[in-house]
This record gives C-alpha cells, structure tokens and sequence, in this order.
C-alpha cells in the first residue's frame, strides 16, 4: 500500500510499542487481481499520510501466479497499515480506499496457495481485514456496511474453523449490535463472541467480550445484568495479558476499560459514576490512540453536561473539538454535536459561549463530511 516505506518513514511510532509485540518488517503492497478497475481517485498527498491511497500495482501471486509468502505477509500488513491509520485519525477519510484491499484479499483466497500453512494465514488475513474494513464502516456511520463486513468476517472463521477470527467478530458484531439500537442482539452477539474465545487461552479478550455485553445490558436498562458483565470483565482484566492475547486488541488496556464502563453507566443514567470513569479513561489513554483520546472527551462532555455542569462539559468539549482538527470520525462529530446543541441553552455562561463561538465554524465542514 505505501511501496517502500515502513511505519516509522510515514511518521507513526514502531508498531510493536503501540499495537503488538513483535516487529514487522513487511513493506509491500497487496497483490491485487489482474486485470482490476482502476482504483477510486485517491486524495492528494499533502505530506499527511492518512491522505495516501491504498494502491494496488501487482499481478496476483509470485512467478507463475503462486500463493506464498510475500502474499500471506502483505494481507498482514495492510491489516496492521489501517489499524494504525484509523488509531491516529479515525475512519473517515480511510474508509473509501478500503474495497480494494478487501478484494484483493479475498482474491487471493480464490487463487489457492499449494500450502496449507499459507492458506491458512491467508484465511485468518482476509478475515481481519474484513474486521478492519468493517470497524472504519462502523466508524464512519455507515453501519449496514458494517455490518456486512463482519457478517463476510464470521463466514470466513466459520469456512476455517478459526475461533479467534469468529470471537473477534462477534466482538465486533456486539458493539455494533449496540450502536445501531440493536441491545438484545448486542449481548447474544457477546455471548457467542465468549463461547468461541473460551476455547484461547486470553484473559483480557474474555474481559473485553464482557463488556460488550455489559453494553447490551445497560442500553436495556437491565442495571443487574450490566454490574454482572462489568464485574466480570474487571475479574478477568485483573488476570493481566498473556501472550495468547490477539495482536488486534492491544489497544485494550485500563484506559479502555475505564470507556467501556463509563458508556455503560452513562446509559443507565448513573452521570456520576459515568464522569469518573470517563475522566479516568482520558487520563490513562496512550497518546498514539488519538482517536480514543476524542471519543472518551466528548463523551466525558456529555456525561458532565448530563450530570448538571455545563462549564465543565464545554472545557471537556472544547479539548474534543481541537482533536477533531485531527480525527476524522462521523461516530464522535455526532456525539460533539449532540453536546453542542444541548449546550446552547447555557450560552449565557462565558465557558460555554467560548465553546460555541470556536465549535460553530466547523460545522459546515464536518456536515460535508458525513456518510451519504
């Protein structure tokens, strides 16, 4: 996808300090299917690496159209490539040049390799890439899409029998099953993501899995079942990582954990508890994770706003919107804008009409933006 270059030459810190373990030194562009169409137009470079296209200038396979190695490693690496994007800028401006590696992945499925080993790495590729793909839909408001990618992922782990690849995108399946106004399925979706993790030996993905589920619960307003799920996943967080814990999930720490628990209690209407475990999720986030670092914000605007303080929830906003400079998110322009119109009523306050005077030129922009 970006020829030659490796992580650190488009700017991102190495990926094994903020999305894995391991170095990866691939640095190639996916094979793609000849002949293709042309690729979408791609946005101009301007020196900003989320504005590079997803290019794909090969013949499928080595020589004599074979399926090996190089192919395997390059549908790893895009995965890796578009995580790493969508970590720093958010899905926006990444979504629309991601059918093509889809494709190419999945045409290489077709092609056959001779090996199993290779045909199974291909397999598991393909399917984290669908999850990829589908998480910057999901992203970027385009949730029947979504939903079609992880739909297309779980076929994938079921055709190989690859339980990490099913639990992820059942995980994944959940927490769109919750955004869509989906709760019941959001937490059978989540139980189904634990009966096929149950046979990893991962701790923390158990722990994430449980709070999907504990997101299901709490949009039912069933407080119960909800403080059941945050428990648990507490329990199994407290475990700490293993090394059986997917590379997808290491943005997963305490941070997140914090998140995840304060969109439960915001949507039990607990403002209160949803505040500290907001404030906690801000404060923990890892830099790289800019994108997160804009989400958890807004929604700590928004639970503060909701807990009766208005002049905090602008300050809160206000630090979101200076990170919408950066990320490019239908999922968190909406939640903003929520905050924003709620806050009107309060223009009054110096706080609050500072806010609104810097947030209402970047409207018209961010509507431009919006998924069609």
């Amino acid at each position: 996808m970006f020829p030659g270059r490796t992580l650190t030459d488009l700017g991102f810190s190495p990926r094994e300090a903020v999305r894995g373990r391991q170095p990866w030194s691939v640095a190639q562009t996916i094979p793609a299917a000849a002949p293709a169409a042309s690729p979408a137009p791609a946005p101009a470079e301007d020196g900003d690496p989320l504005r590079r296209s997803f290019l794909f200038q090969e013949p499928v396979g080595g020589p004599g159209g074979r399926i090996g190695e190089p192919e395997a490693a390059a549908v790893e690496e895009a995965v890796r490539r578009i995580r790493v994007l969508d970590d720093r800028h958010g899905a926006d401006s990444i979504y629309p040049h991601t059918a093509q590696p889809l494709n190419a992945a999945y045409a290489l499925l077709d092609a056959g390799a001779r090996r199993r080993s290779i045909a199974d790495r291909l397999y598991a590729g393909a399917g984290e890439l669908a999850i990829s793909v589908g998480w910057l839909a999901h992203d970027s408001g385009r949730l029947a899409d979504a939903r079609a990618h992880y739909a297309e992922a779980l076929a994938t782990a079921r055709v190989t029998g690859d339980p990490a690849l099913e639990a992820h995108a059942f995980c994944n399946a959940a927490f769109l099953a919750r955004d869509a106004g989906r709760p019941r399925e959001a937490v059978r979706a989540a139980q189904a993501a634990q009966r096929a993790a149950g046979r990893l030996a991962s701790p923390r993905l158990l722990s994430l899995i449980a709070l999907r589920e504990a997101g299901g619960w709490a949009w039912l307003t069933d407080r119960s079942g909800c403080e059941r799920a945050l428990l648990r996943a507490q329990a199994l967080f407290s475990r700490g990582p293993s090394d059986a814990d997917p590379e997808w999930m290491t943005f997963y720490g305490e941070a997140e954990l914090e998140g995840l628990e304060a969109q439960c209690w915001s949507a039990l209407g607990d403002w209160g508890r949803a505040v500290e475990h907001a404030r906690r999720a801000v404060a923990l986030q890892n830099p790289h994770f800019t994108r997160n670092i804009a989400l958890f914000t807004t929604e700590l605007a928004s639970d503060l706003l909701a807990d009766g303080a208005p002049d905090a929830a602008a300050v809160a906003a206000g630090r979101a919107l200076e990170l919408m400079d950066q990320v490019k998110s239908a999922r968190i322009r909406q939640m903003l804008d929520e905050t924003a119109r709620v806050l009107l009523p309060h223009g009054r306050n110096a706080v609050v009409a500072d806010f609104l005077a810097r947030y209402e030129p970047t409207k018209k922009g961010a509507a431009a933006r919006q998924p069609k």
